[in-house]
């Protein structure tokens, strides 16, 4: 029956975007999983500086860890200066374009970055 066969592709349907859209969520495994691997990588390199990520959107947002991680991996200081104790939001976010234009010279070329995810 046709009626029985649409029912079906439609709850096949329904299934296949509900598990999509769980593969996409903020807390999906495997999201989970990169993120604490990427998190325990960085603190291997940041060790030799005595700086340690616990949380990578709240330690990496005033953009001195993530300058700290550059120098680290890259054996060379910033070419710019920039702020040792962001207190506001506009020197946290000058400090991590700083990090950015340091990639950008450097010729490290990052992908899949859209403008709202480092902003």
């Amino acid at each position: 029956d046709d009626t029985v066969h649409v029912r079906r592709t439609m709850g096949d349907f329904k299934g296949s975007v509900t598990a999509a859209a769980i593969n996409l969520a903020d807390d999906a495994p495997w999201k989970k999983i990169q993120k604490n691997t990427f998190t325990r990588w960085c603190n291997e390199h940041l060790k030799s500086v005595e700086l340690q990520i616990g949380d990578l959107k709240f330690d990496l947002s005033d953009g001195l860890i993530l300058i700290s991680l550059l120098e680290v991996l890259s054996h060379k200081r910033m070419f710019r200066k920039y702020h040792t104790r962001p207190t506001f939001r506009q020197l946290k976010l000058d400090n991590v374009s700083v990090a950015l234009e340091f990639l950008e010279h450097e010729k490290v070329k990052l992908v899949s970055i859209g403008e709202l995810q480092h902003a």
